[in-house]
């Protein structure tokens, strides 16, 4: 309470707050208007056995399930920012910009990921608009409602995008993160009234088990999140011209047991997206062969333990795959060597470099394992109990956790700078 009263005595963080509640509230009424002509319980019941376009719907704020102007949400942003991440691998001139021209080349690089925004919402559109038609979820549309819909659910996407990012300006926290967020809360009272309207008194033992889980997969997250190996870092001593005292610190560098964060589930989902896709599409070919091979997919990937353990596999490989692109231990030896500080009982350079490696990878290796374990709880839970209107664990929990972890911290850094 103390806390909360000196947030709300704070006039500048007062503000920023209730401006990021006005927006996030502007985001929820956006995702509820729908596009004209769609049966929006035909399209519940197409989501309801499709986990992936589920997914989807989570990084859209709900937006798929309304079918709203906005059903894309931030997702093509998200990809576009996944891109250029990910193009700095291959293009030395990103990754000079990016890492190494400060405040201004980020910017640039920031507006991009913006630029590649547009023809990704454009094709993402069209992919999911000319799906749901051929799974007659919508009715089949001419072509120039084809195109107007198109430009609706794209000006949508960067309407959305130009709103996170002014969270990032003036509220306080992620705006990106925040708006995802706010779709998840904003999801629990309907999963919550889907399931008590086929509640069963002999239920509740099941019920108190899923809770008490819950409360131990969210614990489970902050810690794994929250969590650092730290490696201790010498600076070389130095002596003042007089005789002075040696000047020398010991210090450490903070290895996060999860360097990548919700990437590597985004990545997952990306992948295991795109044959369904394809299954789905091809489902109303003329062609024979393509409709035994689109069942055959559809089929796989249906079942639920070959869709869990693919999931889990690529959630493990894509936490390796994002680790060491974000994190470059030769990079991070020659900062240390050119401000004099070394890890003791390594020579700075290449033994440095080779350790701070091996330590990567071997923690790097629980926390992808937790990330994978946590990304396929709902499949095992629904698998074991049967329940699908009661999900523990998932993405969408860890971006719940993350969000409010990161909040905190930047409402406890707004109120320390007050302080001081």
């Amino acid at each position: 309470m103390k806390t909360i009263k000196a947030i709300f005595s704070d006039r500048s963080l007062r503000n920023r707050i209730y401006f990021v509640v006005g927006i996030l509230v502007l985001t929820r009424v956006l995702a509820t208007i729908p596009i004209p002509g769609v049966d929006t319980s035909n399209l519940a019941g197409f989501l309801k056995g499709n986990d992936i376009l589920n997914m989807l719907n989570v990084f859209a704020g709900g937006g798929i399930s309304s079918f709203s102007i906005v059903m894309l949400g931030v997702g093509p942003y998200i990809t576009a920012s996944i891109i250029m991440q990910l193009s700095t691998v291959l293009s030395p001139r990103l990754k000079e910009m990016y890492q190494e021209e400060g405040d201004a080349g980020r910017r640039r690089f920031v507006q991009y990921g913006r630029l590649l925004t547009l023809p990704l919402a454009i094709i993402q559109g069209f992919a999911l608009i000319t799906l749901l038609e051929r799974q007659n979820v919508i009715p089949q549309l001419a072509e120039s409602v084809m195109i107007t819909n198109i430009i609706i659910v794209t000006a949508g996407t960067m309407l959305m995008m130009w709103l996170g990012e002014q969270i990032n300006e003036r509220g306080i926290g992620n705006g990106v993160s925040l708006i995802i967020f706010a779709g998840i809360v904003a999801a629990i009272p309907q999963s919550m009234g889907q399931y008590f309207l086929t509640f069963d008194v002999s239920q509740i033992p099941m019920l108190v088990v899923l809770l008490v889980l819950s409360l131990i997969v969210i614990a489970g997250i902050v810690y794994v999140t929250e969590a650092e190996r730290p490696v201790p870092v010498t600076y070389a001593r130095q002596t003042r011209m007089g005789g002075g005292s040696p000047l020398g610190a010991s210090t450490y560098l903070p290895l996060r047991l999860n360097q990548a964060g919700v990437i590597p589930i985004i990545f997952a989902i990306s992948i295991l997206l795109f044959p369904q896709l394809i299954g789905q599409l091809l489902a109303t070919s003329s062609q024979v062969s393509l409709q035994s091979l689109a069942r055959t997919v559809n089929t796989l990937l249906a079942n639920q333990w070959v869709y869990g353990t693919a999931y889990f596999l690529l959630v493990v490989l894509f936490t390796y795959f994002y680790t060491a692109v974000m994190f470059d231990p030769e990079k991070t030896s020659q900062n240390l060597q050119k401000n004099g500080a070394f890890i003791p009982g390594f020579r700075p350079g290449v033994q440095t470099a080779e350790y701070i490696g091996y330590v990567l990878g071997r923690i790097t290796f629980f926390g992808a394992v937790f990330l994978g374990l946590v990304a396929v709880l709902p499949v095992i839970v629904q698998a074991v109990t049967g329940l699908t209107a009661i999900q523990v664990g998932g993405t969408s929990l860890l971006i719940a956790v993350a969000v409010v972890l990161d909040v905190i911290k930047k409402v406890d850094a707004q109120l320390s700078m007050r302080e001081y």
